[in-house]
């Protein structure tokens, strides 16, 4: 996935939510209703969350260091767990905070026709910002279901634009759920009420992504398609006879480490070893660009050390590690 869709997306959310955000909190200043200002936070929030998205974006561009010798691409997954943060702490808990005060202490509401004309103003933005999120996965997205094309994305831009753009549109149709029943009630709960599914509705997004990030954070592997691209690559010459066992590891969303043991001939001098190698990344990074990092290790293979679990990947009637991605 490249960075170049997530950044389009984000910047599009960011617009949208930043005028979404001035809106709602007008629309509050003349109605004091709970589920405007929980919805005016909610933008605001979101727009900081796109900011600490394009931050990540900048900053895992730096060049590696001796320090950080596989460079920073890791910082996109770390500013996108910040994002689920701010989302449930400023977002989910202060709905959730500000609904069960208006259900506690409900009031009129007052100019309510500012908030409608507000929530129906913020639906179209959020819904041209859902849009352009949704037109830049389906280029990556290729045949995976969307709850698929969410857990298994190594970028996190795109995923977390998606879902916060749907949390947006889903938490302003209860925002004007909740300020129209009000209205006709005369009962300032219903308020309260749409105030406090919002902010449900954060924290259930929020745990979401925290739980994705979290998982880009310790590490993944490349995608079922990417391996397999790999070990093609790593045989498709005859200086290697067989692939040993492999091991990937995403540096950052474009950037994937590879490690692989690989079988050589016996009778091979260290020179045709060297240049099998060689051939072997040459092959590697043109078949998968973003190989950045390949370590390769020649071996002769025994096929009693593999039966013994030498190669787990091997192990006959052993579980298919490809089976799920994460």
């Amino acid at each position: 996935m490249s960075a170049g869709g997530g950044t389009k997306a984000v910047v599009a959310a960011l617009a949208a939510n930043l005028g979404i955000a001035v809106g709602k909190f007008v629309a509050f200043a003349f109605t004091r209703s709970s589920s405007m200002l929980a919805e005016g936070v909610h933008s605001l929030a979101d727009s900081g969350n796109q900011v600490l998205l394009l931050v990540g974006g900048k900053r895992s561009q730096r060049d590696a260091t001796p320090e950080h010798p596989f460079g920073y691409g890791r910082e996109r997954y770390i500013y996108g767990f910040l994002v689920s943060i701010v989302l449930f702490s400023v977002g989910g808990m202060f709905a959730i905070y500000e609904g069960y005060e208006k259900i506690a202490h409900p009031h009129e509401l007052k100019s309510w026709y500012w908030a409608v004309g507000v929530l129906v103003f913020s639906i179209v933005l959020e819904g041209f910002s859902f849009r352009t999120a949704i037109r830049e996965s389906n280029q990556h997205r290729g045949e995976l279901s969307w709850p698929q094309f969410i857990r298994r994305a190594k970028s996190p831009e795109l995923p977390i634009v998606l879902l916060e753009d749907f949390g947006a549109l889903i938490g302003l149709v209860l925002a004007l759920a909740g300020v129209s029943l009000a209205v006709a009630t005369g009962d300032g709960v219903w308020d309260g009420i749409g105030t406090l599914c919002i902010g449900v509705l954060l924290v259930l997004i929020a745990i979401v992504l925290a739980m994705e990030t979290r998982s880009l954070l310790l590490g993944e592997a490349a995608g079922v398609e990417t391996v397999r691209a790999i070990e093609a690559a790593i045989v498709a010459g005859p200086d290697v006879e067989r692939l040993i066992h492999m091991r990937t590891l995403h540096l950052g969303p474009e950037e994937l480490l590879v490690a692989a043991k690989i079988a050589v001939n016996h009778d091979d001098t260290a020179a045709e070893v060297a240049r099998a190698i060689d051939a072997a990344e040459a092959r590697v990074r043109a078949a998968v660009p973003i190989a950045r990092v390949i370590y390769l290790e020649p071996d002769i293979y025994r096929t009693e050390e593999a039966a013994r679990g030498a190669d787990p990947e091997a192990t006959p009637g052993g579980k298919d590690p490809h089976a799920a991605d994460h």
